[in-house]
């Protein structure tokens, strides 16, 4: 009896293990519908051959796992007699089924061309005919040899030997009992069926196999998801940095806008300045626009005529003086007006080739030679001849 409760275990633990690694094992999954057709004939006490009678019927299964499935089947006996009656007997049963294939070689996540099914139930049988009926108890054992028609697994056809007891046969002869499971109570029963199998909700009409995890593969995605989240937290700092950046450069354009709104505001100061000049000295202008510290193309032949005199008199030098008009501050005028000078010194040096140690340059800020404070955007060059 231990034996018996230890493979029962095994097996239930077996089907457990299969019934957690595939899919399509919700409650509408994995049905089928089949018909039944075939024979019986007295399992003893008659001719096995003369008293073979045909019988019909249908069933209804449920594939709880790729091992095991519940089923309701309902067959009926073709009258034989002189009886009115099509049918007179019906035995319909609450089978159990195991796929024994699935059971001990393992589902594999597609069901093999041949499958061995062991089934057995319990179920209500009725006798009847004209004048005549009888109700009883009866039990069925037997085992499906199952033809699946291609790997979808849509259809099947089967090879079903059974025996079905009538359970009611409980009779003594002499002393001896011969019990309920009784073979002069008994029939054989020789079916071949053709069953459709219902799509299940992983989209096949079998249960798939339900894909591992590879933990390579998992510690592979892991190792990217922190890598994106180790992007997205530079990302947030970069975008911080650069809040920061801003900040700061909309505080200096307010700060720049406040000075300039403040230059506005201040009244222009006048320096004068007092030009020597000499009886004995040569001087040329070049004049400047408003603002402006690049000499004009109008204002070349003065830089020229400098130039000329101090190629044809190599001892001479020149002192350049640049001034500004008073608008604006006084630090931006003294600015201006030394870039003025600077510039005629550039021409000088660069395009006619005069040596720099020839040339003295400087800014003299806001020049008051004219009346007209436009006229003052000056560089005045005076030219020395060396003795």
């Amino acid at each position: 009896m231990k034996k018996i409760i230890f493979v029962v275990l095994a097996m239930l633990g077996m089907i457990s293990v299969q019934a957690q690694s595939v899919e399509g094992t919700k409650f509408f999954d994995n049905w089928s519908m089949g018909l039944n057709a075939g024979g019986i004939s007295p399992l003893k006490g008659g001719d096995f051959i003369k008293d073979f009678r045909g019988d019909v019927g249908l069933d209804v299964t449920k594939q709880v796992t790729p091992v095991l499935g519940v089923g309701i089947e309902a067959n009926f006996g073709i009258n034989t007699t002189g009886a009115s009656t099509i049918f007179d007997g019906a035995n319909v049963s609450l089978l159990g089924k195991l796929n024994l294939m699935n059971l001990f070689a393992g589902y594999k996540g597609k069901p093999r061309v041949l499958e061995l099914e062991a089934v057995a139930g319990t179920g209500w049988m009725h006798l009847f005919g004209d004048g005549y009926a009888d109700n009883s108890w009866s039990c069925k054992a037997g085992l499906n040899f199952n033809f699946n028609l291609c790997s979808k697994k849509i259809w099947t056809i089967s090879v079903k030997p059974a025996v079905v007891w009538n359970m009611d046969g409980d009779v003594k002869v002499g002393a001896a009992n011969h019990g309920r499971f009784n073979v002069n109570y008994a029939v054989f029963e020789l079916n071949a069926g053709l069953t459709y199998h219902f799509k299940s909700s992983n989209g096949e009409h079998h249960f798939t196999l339900v894909k591992p995890y590879d933990q390579n593969e998992v510690d592979g995605l892991n190792s990217k998801i922190n890598s994106l989240r180790g992007e997205l937290n530079a990302k947030s700092g970069q975008l911080n940095a650069a809040d920061n950046t801003i900040d700061s450069l909309n505080n200096k354009m307010n700060s720049l806008t406040n000075e300039v709104a403040a230059l506005r505001n201040t009244k222009p100061k006048v320096e004068k300045v007092h030009v020597m000049s000499s009886s004995n000295s040569l001087e040329s202008i070049v004049t400047f626009g408003q603002g402006k510290t690049v000499v004009a193309a109008s204002q070349l032949p003065n830089v020229e005529r400098i130039a000329t005199y101090m190629k044809n008199h190599k001892g001479s030098k020149v002192d350049i003086k640049g001034y500004a008009s008073p608008e604006g501050s006084a630090a931006i005028n003294a600015k201006i007006a030394q870039a003025r000078a600077e510039a005629v010194k550039t021409i000088l040096i660069k395009k006619y080739k005069i040596a720099a140690d020839r040339i003295n340059a400087q800014g003299q800020g806001v020049g008051d030679m004219f009346e007209e404070a436009d006229w003052n955007r000056v560089s005045i060059c005076t030219l020395n001849e060396v003795k």
